[in-house]
């Protein structure tokens, strides 16, 4: 089959590799219909997280069933389905909890920019889709494996409540799937922080009632202007980076909450600063898999639309276009269909 390798910092490339096959009673192995780049994979294009070896890469999928193995009973081969970018038996004590990305049994089914992938922990991992969907729903759907989800769990850890003010912070993939769950989830005033025009569209499509332009200290004098000198109730911190945190954390009123999502990269918190601030902090990898079911029911309906974030479509075999564009920020998010 084709699969993408990352060799090293902007060496990405499309070679043949060995089909995956069951190799736990718990597996699955699916066709993959659609992947994409993540914005999170960017940081080992750019070199910043090391590659010491060519590894596969890619964590984003939908796809058909081809086989199952012979402990898997909620999902059968045919059944189009969608998948958590951790995999987890959602039945410890952690998914019951609902944090599935800290599950006990926790996998990661790396790889997935490829023709076929293996799913461990498939019955905790995949939801299959009632029927077969229409392609104009994949990208909404694929959305979902991460994106949204994540988004998603950036809105309700930073407690977005009906009627309240929130603030993104980002305006890749993730933030702007987090102005549709702040909007889905009721905030009155939504203000996106976003320097580039067409993602301040879509922000804006999705239900953003503010943009704000500038960055750093600008950017949250900007942010406390348009509260009143107070701050937002609700901010949503989705790029993992030192003075995107801090304009997270001096963007939050006083009792309000910052849900952080972004990969952490030289990030340092001040203990003191946060302890007078009174603001709460919560983030991490996003448990997809719990908003799985909520999500799905959303795109199936027509109700939101987050397969908007892929402004680019390419085959596989260009995938290396997909990352450099994303790079070069010409692209929000690149699709990519076996």
């Amino acid at each position: 089959m084709r699969a993408t390798i990352i060799h090293g910092p902007g060496d990405i490339r499309v070679e043949n590799a060995p089909e995956p096959k069951i190799t736990a009673s718990t597996d699955a192995v699916i066709r993959t219909v659609a992947t994409c780049v993540c914005g999170s994979d960017l940081w080992s294009y750019r070199g910043i997280n090391p590659v010491t070896e060519p590894q596969p890469i890619g964590h984003e999928y939908v796809g058909i069933v081809e086989e199952v193995g012979n402990d898997v009973s909620t999902v059968r081969p045919g059944q189009f389905v969608i998948g958590s970018f951790i995999a987890s038996d959602n039945t410890c004590p952690n998914c019951l909890a609902g944090y599935q990305t800290n599950c006990l049994y926790r996998d990661f089914p790396n790889g997935c920019q490829a023709e076929y992938i293996r799913i461990p922990l498939a019955d905790g991992t995949l939801v299959a889709i009632p029927e077969q969907p229409g392609k104009e729903l994949i990208p909404s759907l694929l959305a979902l494996s991460d994106v949204m989800g994540t988004g998603w769990y950036a809105a309700k850890a930073a407690a977005v409540q009906p009627g309240s003010t929130a603030v993104v912070v980002g305006d890749g993939a993730v933030g702007l799937s987090g102005v549709i769950a702040a909007k889905e989830l009721g905030a009155e005033r939504i203000i996106a922080m976003s320097r580039h025009e067409s993602r301040q569209k879509l922000a804006l499509e999705f239900g953003a009632t503010d943009i704000v332009t500038e960055r750093g200290e600008e950017g949250i004098a900007r942010v406390r202007e348009l509260t009143n000198g107070v701050g937002a109730d609700s901010v949503l911190e989705c790029v993992g980076t030192q003075q995107s945190m801090q304009q997270a954390l001096q963007s939050t009123r006083p009792g309000g909450n910052v849900g952080f999502v972004g990969m952490p990269h030289d990030v340092q918190i001040d203990g003191q600063q946060l302890f007078f601030s009174h603001v709460g902090l919560r983030g991490g990898p996003a448990p997809v898999r719990a908003y799985l079911p909520d999500l799905i029911e959303r795109v199936l309906s027509g109700r939101i639309n987050p397969g908007k974030v892929f402004d680019l479509t390419l085959s596989l075999d260009e995938v290396a276009e997909g990352y450099k564009a994303m790079d070069e920020r010409r692209a929000i998010k690149s699709l990519l269909r076996p």
